[in-house]
């Protein structure tokens, strides 16, 4: 039952004098966003152009005056606002005539408030029993109204004041004779402080006694069209090192034959009327003829062009080139897009090469050649950095070892091995040779370690001397040493796996260049090339040893691969065999080491561990665990106890610790001895130059053919 002021009359007819309220809105439902008017028109506003006009009583100057306003309507809320911009010295209270808050519609519809369907160009609104003429509105509103279908009307008249008007034209006609005249420079200053123009000039002064060329920078203040000029004082010419070449002033174009006396040059002219004559007080007025007034101009920024030549004070100064900040302004202001430069710098003389006397013999090379460079010799600066970063840190030695055999016809020379030792800290070699039994060769130490000459190089030269590299020596190559040839043979496992992690810096472990190299040697015979990979397996194993795969390449290339390039390629296409990785193999030893020390506090490790994870996962991180068994000083050696960690870790490098735990416990899950455990396990210091246990024996031929190829047959 309706109770409210909606409530109707008998039959559903409105009362006497009740006006119902529409219901629903004017736009059809569903057009729009359905976000809420206050997020939906957040910040837009109708803004309006619109006067009153307000009478004038008791004044005969103006009988009425016109007020222009600004009426802004708010989208949100439908709130209004009314606005008067200030104008100067008008005496009346100016700036918000309505505050912001919905406006009723005048009576007799009181209860109702302004929405947009009211407002339109050149249409009357009445806020408050005062009438606001609407005359124009900006692009915005008249965007907004005409998509909600609102047919604008064409702007309307703007009417003036004409008291306004009047006042205007006596000030414009009066011209006061006060003995000071403004000049408002404050403008420029705002809008280009900071801002200066760049110029790179020369002035000629090889006409004069002993002148030459004068290199200048010139630079324009855009705030007070100002110029200052410094000089580009080249090294040891025998100038003074002036501050300036022409301090910051405004430049006249043509320099006067004499200098003007104080009082010449004026900005105004002040005449002198009474004198002091009347009560000792004297009248000024300006003189607005100036008369008697000396004219001078002064360079602008649009005398200022590359190729111009201006007048400094008698000296002809050229403009050769400018900044990138001056061709933006002028290809802003004046449309300039030429900015070729002028040479105007005279050629540097050619570089003298430093040469340096040769080698005396005394000392070493670089030690005499410190003597060169300076009056008090200095000792030769080693590498620090280098030698910080691939000095031995732990289980990386940065140490490559090849062994050697002589390369000679002597009987007794061929049988003998040598260790070559390359320290990457440093570039020094050491030659050890490994003694043999019923030789009558005693071994040992062979060559010191230091740094070896490449063979062929002139002994007194002033060129520092080419010493052996890394990238030098790799399996298969030749070397001289001090006169003994020797002929790379193998490597240790730390010294392939080192050359193939850095394969930027060695040639001979880059996967990729061997491949592009052994593609462009095969490439016109492939299909004889796949046929004798087919030919050395005919039970179609898919694999082949690795002494008939090394003859294989040495005949298809020719030899044009060395036995590194060769080894690298059986290393990447090689098939690991299962006991390699064996995590049994490893546990084995792990547990017989255990067992030798007594460790039985395997509840107290498995506890430090659940301890430490915060996140009860069962897991942690590699090093975290490898701590925790230092911590308790499990007597396993880190090389071993890095791969066990290894066995038991996810993708993510994480330990599954609780597994790991439960492989070193030697009481409740021994492990059974393996009878190929014969030997220690050997260090990488203990290495004898012998093969290795596990060489690459079995070179898996389909993946090569399709990578080199790229069919696989």
């Amino acid at each position: 039952m309706l109770v409210a002021e909606d409530k109707p009359g008998i039959g559903g007819e409105p009362l006497h004098g009740q006006k119902l309220k529409p219901k629903y809105s004017v736009f059809p439902r569903g057009v729009g966003s359905d976000a809420p008017s206050w997020v939906a028109f957040d910040k837009q506003v109708l803004s309006f152009d619109a006067y009153f006009d307000e009478e004038v009583p008791e004044k005969n100057q103006e009988l009425y005056r016109i007020r222009h306003c600004k009426i802004y309507f708010y989208l949100e809320d439908d709130t209004i606002q009314v606005v008067e911009p200030q104008v100067k010295n008008s005496g009346i209270p100016q700036g918000t005539i309505v505050r912001r808050h919905r406006i009723p519609l005048p009576p007799p519809n009181e209860d109702q408030f302004y929405t947009v369907d009211y407002f339109n160009i050149n249409t009357e609104v009445i806020f408050y029993a005062r009438r606001y003429k609407i005359v124009d509105c900006d692009q915005f509103t008249k965007c907004f109204l005409r998509k909600l279908g609102v047919r604008l009307n064409p702007p309307a008249y703007h009417p003036e004041d004409p008291y306004t008007r009047g006042r205007q034209k006596i000030a414009d006609s009066m011209k006061p004779l006060r003995p000071y005249e403004r000049f408002d420079t404050l403008k420029q200053f705002l809008e280009y402080d900071g801002h200066v123009l760049r110029f790179y000039c020369m002035w000629d002064d090889t006409e004069s006694t002993f002148g030459d060329p004068r290199e200048l920078i010139l630079h324009y203040f855009l705030a007070d069209d100002t110029i200052e000029i410094k000089e580009v004082i080249p090294v040891n010419s025998g100038r003074d090192a002036v501050p300036l070449f022409l301090n910051r002033k405004k430049l006249p174009k043509y320099a006067p034959a004499g200098l003007y006396q104080p009082g010449a040059i004026t900005d105004r002219t002040v005449l002198n009327v009474f004198g002091g004559l009347v009560g000792n007080k004297g009248r000024y007025i300006l003189d607005n003829r100036k008369t008697g007034t000396v004219h001078q101009e002064f360079y602008k920024d649009s005398d200022l062009t590359i190729g111009a030549v201006i007048n400094v004070w008698g000296r002809r100064v050229k403009l050769c080139d400018c900044d990138e900040f001056t061709k933006e302004y002028y290809m802003t202001k004046y449309g300039i897009k030429d900015f070729t430069p002028i040479p105007f710098k005279a050629p540097p003389p050619s570089k003298i090469e430093k040469k340096f006397p040769p080698y005396t013999g005394f000392g070493s090379e670089e030690d005499s050649l410190c003597s060169c460079l300076s009056l008090l010799p200095q000792p030769p600066q080693k590498d620090f950095k280098k030698f910080m970063e691939k000095d031995r840190k732990g289980l990386e030695s940065n140490l490559l070892r090849f062994l050697a055999k002589f390369i000679t016809d002597n009987p007794i020379d061929k049988d003998r091995q040598f260790i070559i030792s390359y320290f990457l800290s440093d570039d020094t070699i050491s030659v050890f040779e490994t003694p043999q039994r019923n030789t009558g060769i005693l071994g040992g130490k062979f060559l010191e370690r230091s740094r070896i000459k490449k063979p062929g190089q002139e002994l007194f030269k002033s060129e520092i001397s080419e010493y052996f590299k890394a990238q030098d020596l790799f399996v298969g190559a030749k070397v001289c040493f001090h006169g003994h040839n020797f002929l790379l043979v193998d490597a240790d496992e730390y010294a392939f796996n080192y050359m193939e992690k850095h394969a930027d810096e060695f040639p001979m472990a880059n996967i990729s260049l061997i491949l592009n190299k052994l593609k462009a040697i095969g490439e016109p015979s492939s299909r004889e090339i796949k046929q004798i990979f087919a030919a050395t397996d005919p039970d179609h194993t898919k694999v082949i040893e690795y002494n008939p795969f090394r003859n294989l390449m040495v005949n298809i290339t020719g030899g044009k691969l060395s036995e590194h390039e060769i080894m690298t390629i059986g290393r990447h296409y090689s098939e690991q065999n299962e006991f390699e990785m064996d995590i049994n193999f490893l546990l084995a030893v792990a547990q017989e080491q255990l067992k030798k020390n007594s460790v039985e506090n395997f509840g107290q490790l498995s506890a430090t561990f659940v301890y430490n994870d915060r996140e009860k996962c069962g897991l942690l991180p590699h090093e975290k665990c490898r701590t925790i068994c230092k911590s308790f000083r499990l007597p396993l050696a880190d090389d071993l106890l890095r791969a066990l960690l290894t066995m038991f870790e996810d993708g993510k490098e994480q330990v599954d610790y609780k597994k790991f735990v439960n492989g070193l416990n030697w009481r409740e899950n021994p492990v059974p001895t393996f009878q190929t455990i014969k030997v220690p396990i050997k260090y990488e210091d203990d290495w004898s130059g012998q093969p290795p246990s596990l060489p690459v024996k079995r070179i898996k031929y389909l993946p090569l053919i399709q990578d080199v190829f790229g069919i696989e047959e």
